[in-house]
């Protein structure tokens, strides 16, 4: 557990910390008591110094050394709110977010850390997910990895300023980390469009890996390195892609696609799952078929250099090739 300096924002920041934990509990997480008491602690604003807020003229940026109280103040309660938060725009192009902490108390739950077990993050971010990490587990326990060395610096500093220090790396997040391996939990906090091949290697045995595909999550058991299989998760997320990936999403509504099955979230979870394979009206008629089927119905299965998607059975009817990891 990483003991933080304290700063201007301290008695404010545990106050909306406070809040911020019975909104999270009020969705139903935070079952376990070591990451309530993490959110409770891991002061969030120390790790978005500055972000940035849509308006009708584009992005606003909110920072925490503004010399308007009134604006200083809006960032901080801004910083403690259950929402994803904006903190490196270039040209319009959002590059880097601060995830909604709820998805990100879920992920964490769905991990089913231990003592003494050894993480991976793809995806340093902020760095304040790596915190959360580090004060269940303990920094040394922690490895967070991000292709951009701008976000490693930013994470590192924000991850001293608030008292921890795990290994920051600055790599590819589809190499994993072979230098910190073996690994008993992956967490990707970047979309992917198929697992790579690479964290399997690098995983112990019955290892988890959780990371965001098509708009849902995958919870993977690692049985071997060429051999992992699992379920999504009920919840959907979105995230931005793993630089350098091919992650796709449908943004225009196939001709003759009513606007209300194109909107539905389940729908377009199916639909960009299976985009390779399916077109619209084949996606279309099966998720009518199978009568709009839930995220937890779906599962993954990597197994000797190919894996696939599929429909409540690995080897039934229902299944669809994923790129190459």
């Amino acid at each position: 557990m990483g003991v933080r300096p304290e700063d201007g924002f301290a008695e404010d920041g545990a106050r909306a910390r406070r809040v911020l934990v019975r909104e999270i509990e009020a969705y139903g997480t935070l079952h376990d008591p070591a990451w309530r008491t993490a959110f409770s602690e891991v002061p969030r604003h120390l790790f978005v110094p500055c972000y940035y807020v849509s308006g009708t003229g584009g992005y606003e940026r909110l920072w925490s050394g503004d010399p308007d109280p009134g604006r200083r103040a809006r960032w901080l309660h801004g910083a403690y709110q259950d929402e994803p938060l904006a903190t490196r725009v270039r040209d319009g192009e959002l590059l880097t977010s601060s995830s909604q902490p709820s998805l990100m108390a879920r992920m964490l739950e769905a991990l089913e850390v231990r003592d003494g077990q050894d993480v991976l993050e793809i995806g340093a971010g902020t760095g304040y997910n790596a915190a959360l990490l580090s004060h269940r587990l303990g920094a040394e326990h922690v490895t967070t990895v991000d292709l951009d060395e701008e976000t490693t610096e930013s994470a590192r500093v924000h991850l001293a300023a608030a008292g921890y220090r795990p290994a920051v790396i600055t790599g590819d997040g589809a190499r994993g980390c072979p230098g910190r391996a073996p690994f008993d939990r992956i967490v990707a906090t970047c979309t992917v469009p198929s697992i790579p091949y690479a964290w399997l290697s690098q995983c112990r045995p019955e290892a988890l890996v959780l990371a965001p595909l098509s708009t849902g999550l995958i919870l993977l058991r690692v049985r071997d390195a060429s051999h992992a299989e699992g379920r999504f998760l009920p919840t959907s997320a979105y995230f931005v892609a793993l630089r350098g990936g091919n992650a796709r999403f449908p943004r225009r509504r196939p001709m003759g696609l009513p606007r209300q099955v194109f909107d539905d979230e389940r729908f377009r979870f199916l639909r960009t799952l299976a985009e390779d394979t399916l077109d619209a009206r084949e996606a279309l008629s099966l998720w009518q078929r199978e009568r709009r089927p839930e995220r937890e119905r779906f599962g993954v299965t990597v197994l000797g250099g190919r894996q696939w998607a599929w429909l409540d059975d690995p080897e039934g009817p229902y299944a669809w090739p994923l790129p190459s990891g």
